[in-house]
């Protein structure tokens, strides 16, 4: 059993791709206890690793998000704004910077991709993709019976 920042019970997986540069690692959790499924709230929390694996210093700008949630047929939001929690972080080469944030959706399962925007210390602009995640309730909270 892992108890980890978010309190999970179960260690929940990593997904990451690397594009331009730029390795991104998520880790999503469910958060039972800030959700109310009666009430068609599933709350997911979710650890973002940006790692510059490049030669060159990148500053991120900006982020889209595409967070698809399983309800009914299926609801698509995009998400745009400027940075990542309110921050506009440098990252050296050989550096990192994490952050957590949340969603919440109507259903108990979904998933989460995008695209972060950074600025070379050239100037140049470039986007790292995000990876595609699962969020899932149903198998965070284990068998039912």
């Amino acid at each position: 059993m892992h108890r980890g920042y978010f309190g999970w019970v179960k260690r929940s997986p990593l997904f990451y791709r690397e594009s331009h540069g730029i390795r991104v690692t998520v880790r999503p959790v469910f958060l039972p206890a800030q959700s109310q499924p009666a009430h068609a709230q599933f709350v997911f929390a979710y650890h973002v690793r940006l790692e510059n694996v490049g030669v060159q210093a990148a500053q991120l700008l900006s982020r889209k998000w595409l967070i698809h949630d399983s309800v009914g047929v299926g609801e698509d939001t995009e998400v745009e704004g400027e940075g990542v929690v309110g921050e506009l972080p440098v990252i050296a080469p050989g550096h990192i910077h994490e952050y957590q944030s949340f969603c919440v959706l109507k259903s108990p399962s979904g998933y989460m991709e995008g695209q972060y925007f950074f600025r070379r210390a050239d100037k140049s602009r470039f986007a790292s993709d995000i990876p595609r995640f699962t969020l899932d309730a149903q198998n965070a909270l284990g068998p039912t019976s």
